[in-house]
């Protein structure tokens, strides 16, 4: 399966892991589940009344100090950034994370067993489209206390450099690119965590690495380490003997690589950015990234992306020879002047429609709707979207004539402007749902002069009527 896929992406099969929290030092099974489209990514936990969800949100973080730590309704998840780089990596997009606990497992400090857990459960392709987020504008988020920021520029796919200088002559200053996310398996996921001594000896002290050991965790010794504070490590992890390696490193621990460090605060970067809730193609510029700026960027990014979609207004041209003209429309629709709302499809897939309506004085509600100051009702701006989605749907049967479109359920209706005399109105209705057995699940926008004028969900059915 290739990750570079325009469709949604989830797995075939269930897949467990089991191992330890590395703050919590509690035994954890983690199961990835499969997930329909447009799910996303959520945490399931298990071992709680209600097994309670919690989706991959950047509005649910609530901590950054040792990992990315996430909270909805009390239920928490912690250091979940490991598991959503892995997920993003692999080019997977729906998948419910199961958990007995409230951290997933730390396994050797990276994303390496969980890519390979998701490959064995096989990725495939689902029906819809992937959505994605793609950058055309500068985007930026600079912590100023640390001086930490994050930049997104445009670019024709999702990429990531990250920066990083802590300042110590054990590790210094160090770089690592991703130039395409389809590299993530083979360059970015098999690095591992990693802890300076002063942090771990607080760490220590204070409990909060129960689940920690040698094998999931480089340790860069950036101050002298006395006989008692040695002593107090080999207890911790439960060695004979440890030792300081040339190049800095506690114990006997191999780097994967030189820049290993970098390439790990890469991986959390892609983890973090999953919060955003959206697949994003720029250029992701992170310098000296951490949890705090990652996931303050990704709060950022989500706001201008919902704020973009909400305000966005469908590209098309008015003068260009229609998909379906009102010939054709009423060949399709049974409904007919002055009930026909809708004189032009512009755009026609198996997942969306476009169509179009000119708003003139002629129209017969402006009589009565209202005197003086004409309004188009809002009901009818309903009405007109329905029977554009009617023109969707229909269009999977091949004798469209025998069949009756029928409103099932109208769901988060809102009107932001008013449609007047003189009006183009523009309706765009894509499908939230593969349609089963003629049901149809749209999500319906109308625009006018630029701007969004009302929205709705609206389900309906089409029934075979000769």
């Amino acid at each position: 399966m290739k990750v570079n896929s325009n469709k949604q992406c989830t797995i075939k099969n269930k897949v467990t892991l089991e191992g330890v929290g590395l703050h919590t030092g509690e035994n954890v099974t983690m199961t990835f589940v499969p997930a329909k489209v447009n799910h996303g990514f959520a945490f399931k936990r298990l071992d709680l009344e209600g097994e309670p969800i919690i989706e991959a949100d950047a509005n649910y973080v609530v901590n950054t100090q040792r990992g990315t730590n996430l909270e909805k309704n009390g239920v928490k998840i912690q250091t979940s950034e490991h598991v959503l780089a892995a997920l993003v990596g692999l080019g997977i997009d729906n998948v419910v994370i199961e958990l007995d606990a409230p951290e997933p497992p730390i396994m050797d400090g990276s994303s390496k067993f969980f890519v390979k857990a998701l490959e064995e459960a096989e990725i495939v392709e689902q029906e819809q489209d992937r959505k994605e987020y793609v950058v055309k504008d500068i985007i930026s988020y600079k912590d100023e206390a640390t001086g930490s920021e994050i930049t997104v520029i445009p670019s024709n796919q999702y990429q990531i450099t990250t920066m990083v200088d802590f300042g110590t002559k054990v590790l210094g200053t160090q770089n690592a690119n991703l130039e395409q996310i389809s590299d993530f398996k083979e360059e970015i996921a098999d690095a591992r965590t990693f802890s300076f001594l002063h942090e771990l000896e607080m760490l220590l002290e204070h409990g909060l690495i129960k689940g920690g050991d040698l094998n999931n965790a480089i340790v860069y010794v950036d101050k002298e380490i006395s006989e008692s504070t040695m002593k107090k490590l080999e207890k911790a992890f439960d060695k004979k003997k440890l030792s300081v390696k040339p190049n800095g490193i506690l114990d006997n621990l191999t780097l994967h690589y030189p820049n290993e460090a970098a390439r790990h605060k890469l991986l959390d970067v892609v983890g973090d950015l999953a919060l955003a809730g959206t697949r994003i193609r720029g250029k992701v510029i992170a310098n000296k990234p951490g949890h705090y700026v990652n996931t303050q960027f990704a709060k950022k990014l989500q706001k201008i992306i919902k704020q973009e979609r909400r305000n966005y207004v469908p590209e098309v041209d008015l003068h260009a020879t229609p998909v379906k003209d009102i010939t054709q429309i009423m060949q399709m629709l049974p409904h007919r002047p002055p009930f026909l709302l809708v004189d032009k499809i512009l755009e026609l897939s198996e997942e969306h429609v476009i169509g179009m309506k000119n708003v003139t004085m002629n129209e017969p509600f402006f009589v009565g709707h209202f005197p003086g100051a004409p309004v188009m009702p809002g009901v009818l701006q309903l009405e007109a979207m329905a029977q554009t989605g009617g023109i969707l749907v229909l269009s999977t049967v091949p004798d469209p004539e025998n069949y009756l479109t029928y409103l099932l359920k109208i769901d988060n209706v809102k009107y932001k402007q008013q449609v007047v005399p003189g009006d183009t109105l523009i309706f765009k209705l894509d499908l939230m749902t593969p349609i089963r057995r003629g049901i149809c699940q749209m999500q319906a926008r109308a625009y006018a002069n630029g701007k969004l004028v009302s929205e709705a969900e609206i389900m309906a059915q089409i029934i075979k009527v000769k």
